[in-house]
């Protein structure tokens, strides 16, 4: 054996500086991949403006205690070619509301978020020709009668069908 096959290589300060390159820029890449498909599945905000929100919880909650004093109640049904909104008031169709207003929303995301004004089909029942993704939705529904709001309710239900 010669000394030359036998010496050891030597570690020189570029290998080691190409070492550390090759860790630090696996770890930024991974971490830049990561925030890039955070920021694009979900925006991060649960309201606008926090401190104005939580000035309104009360009195959303006073609405809500007062809107199950009336007896009033809504039901919501997600058909695979309509929405239908049903309002009783103690176990009778209502017949106060005129119209009815709902805000669909995904729980994580705004960018598939819709607002239907449903049709009167009859008293107390409402409908939208309208087809929803299969997935979790937010469903944020007025009832009025003129500009007076006659029930609020926020319903999360879920739509059945395959997330393509």
């Amino acid at each position: 054996m010669t000394k030359e096959q036998s010496a050891p290589r030597e570690f020189t300060g570029w290998h080691m500086l190409g070492v550390m390159g090759l860790f630090f820029g696996t770890i930024i890449s991974a971490n830049l991949v990561m925030a890039w498909n955070a920021s694009r599945s979900w925006s991060g905000l649960v309201v606008e403006n926090t401190y104005v929100a939580s000035q309104r919880f009360n009195g959303k909650v006073a609405e809500t205690r007062a809107f199950a004093a009336s007896g009033i109640e809504g039901a919501l049904v997600a058909e695979p070619v309509s929405i239908r909104y049903t309002l009783t008031r103690n176990g009778e169709v209502d017949r106060t509301a005129e119209r009815v207003v709902a805000v669909f929303k995904r729980p994580v995301e705004e960018h598939e978020d819709v607002r239907v004004e449903l049709d009167r089909e009859a008293p107390g029942d409402f409908v939208a020709a309208r087809t929803l993704k299969p997935g979790q939705w937010i469903a944020d529904i007025t009832a009025m009668a003129g500009e007076e709001v006659v029930f609020r309710q926020a319903i999360r239900f879920v739509v059945p069908g395959d997330r393509k």
